[in-house]
């Protein structure tokens, strides 16, 4: 029997700048007992690039922005707040930083890890959102792991 553990196939959603912040926020959110997902679906059609769940409960998102053109042409970032504690951006070493705005966490990342610039202001989740969060991050996570496991199985079972 094989002991390696399944690998996940590789997302073609982002380019390849987007894949490497997400790679070292997760890693960074994990330095910070933070456990993540990437591209998951909210309640508001809105998917958030990396959302990280403390074991406090709290909920960190964190929106990846690969260059000046992709943050300008993003005006949904304001719909993350309301399903999170702390929001953030994060971006790499070749975009300029002042074009975040002041009032939201900064981090700068690489495939290897992340830094904290700026950290996020906190505005509280009202537990009725913070309860169907917990749920949506649970399953979703439990999916993914049973696709590593199980790629073929049905859909519907």
């Amino acid at each position: 029997m094989n002991s390696d553990p399944p690998i996940p196939p590789e997302d073609k959603r982002q380019s390849a700048h987007a894949a490497m912040v997400m790679r070292g926020v997760q890693r960074l959110m994990r330095a910070h007992r933070l456990e993540s997902l990437v591209e998951m679906p909210l309640n508001n059609g809105r998917r958030a690039d990396v959302i990280g769940l403390g074991g406090d409960g709290r909920f960190h998102i964190v929106e990846v922005k690969s260059s000046i053109a992709d943050f300008r042409t993003d005006k949904k970032w304001h719909e993350y707040r309301d399903y999170c504690d702390h929001f953030s951006f994060a971006t790499h070493a070749d975009v300029p930083l002042e074009i975040f705005p002041e009032e939201c966490g900064l981090i700068v990342a690489d495939k290897f890890g992340a830094e904290i610039l700026r950290p996020p202001s906190e505005h509280v989740l009202n537990a009725a959102r913070r309860k169907a969060m917990l749920i949506a991050f649970g399953q979703q996570a439990a999916s993914r792991l049973h696709l590593l496991y199980d790629p073929t199985r049905d859909p519907l079972g």
